[in-house]
Parts: C-alpha cells; structure tokens; sequence
C-alpha cells in the first residue's frame, strides 16, 4: 500500500521523498494539535488524587491536628 502511494507521487525521487517529509509532518503535528489534546480530556489516567485531603476537610498531610 505505501509502495503504491509514493510510487502515485509525481516527480522524481528526491521530489517524492521531499513529498513525504512535509506529509508527514502535517500528519505529526494535527495529531499534536489537535487529536492528543482532545483525546486527553477522556483519559483518567491524568486524574491525580495526591494532595486532595486537606482540600476536602480531611486530616492535614503529615498527621498534624
């Protein structure tokens, strides 16, 4: 599939490689952009719960009264 894709490109070699380069840098930074930030607001791995007991009446860190 990716033989037949750069061998539709036109131009010579260095033009087809050339091609490609800027291809794939638009395809790294849409995903940079755009689908890693929104695929990121689903991710509950981000969710940090470290620090959230003082916050919310609990026992101060350290086992301070």
């Amino acid at each position: 599939m990716y033989a037949w894709m750069f061998r539709s490109l036109p131009g010579p070699l260095w033009v087809r490689i050339l091609i490609v380069l800027a291809l794939l840098a638009a395809v790294v930074l849409l995903l940079m952009e755009v689908v890693f930030p929104w695929v990121d607001q689903f991710n509950p791995l981000n969710d940090s719960t470290i620090g959230d007991a003082g916050a919310a009446g609990g026992p101060a860190p350290g086992g301070a009264a």
